[in-house]
């Protein structure tokens, strides 16, 4: 990672912004003392899984759906 200069980044930005997207890193310091970082952004999109990946694993059962028994739904229910 490269020391960059408050006045280094004002006089050409671009240059800077370029190398950034180029993938270099630098630190922004101002009387010698680190002030900023500068880097490229982390996706932060993951990619789609596939369609069906678990098919055939489990078989959801017919009454999935279904109410359940008033035992289970007043145990949820307590205070």
């Amino acid at each position: 990672m490269l020391n960059i200069t408050i006045d280094e980044i004002q006089s050409n930005p671009l240059k800077y912004l370029r190398k950034v997207e180029a993938g270099e890193s630098f630190v922004i310091i101002q009387a010698d003392k680190p002030i900023a970082e500068l880097r490229p952004v982390t996706s932060s999109v993951k990619p789609l899984r596939p369609f069906g990946l678990c098919a055939g694993e489990f078989t959801v059962p017919d009454d999935f759906d279904a109410p359940l028994p008033e035992d289970i739904i007043s145990r949820f229910e307590r205070q």
